[in-house]
């Protein structure tokens, strides 16, 4: 399978950008479907952005205890958002981890 290079528009900050041949060739072999979305600028800055560092927290109440609390993701309609006492008595022990018994063998 022959591959030219594509002119491609970045969705984020909508310049065009070569999609070389090459990088056709890792994508097919990788059996990616889509083109790349974005310039390699964009990527890489995007890739920065989501390394750790401040997650954006969400202000809500506990479905419990109904006190005021804050949680690192946004909660979904539907679905009960703990503070993190009530959360911490919902949650179940975790079993313990015992150590395999030594095997015993006479020789």
């Amino acid at each position: 399978m022959d591959f030219v290079d594509k002119l491609l528009k970045c969705v984020d900050c909508g310049s065009d950008f070569v999609f070389t041949a090459g990088e056709q060739l890792f994508f097919h072999d990788k059996q990616f479907k889509n083109d790349p979305k974005r310039c390699k600028q964009c990527k890489a800055k995007r890739a920065a952005g989501s390394g750790p560092g401040v997650r954006a927290e969400t202000r809500t109440v506990c479905s419990q205890c109904a006190m005021e609390t804050t949680v690192p993701f946004k909660p979904t309609q539907g679905r009960p958002v703990l503070c993190r006492s009530c959360f911490q008595q919902a949650r179940p022990l975790a079993p313990s981890v015992q150590p395999p018994a030594a095997a015993t063998g006479t020789a």
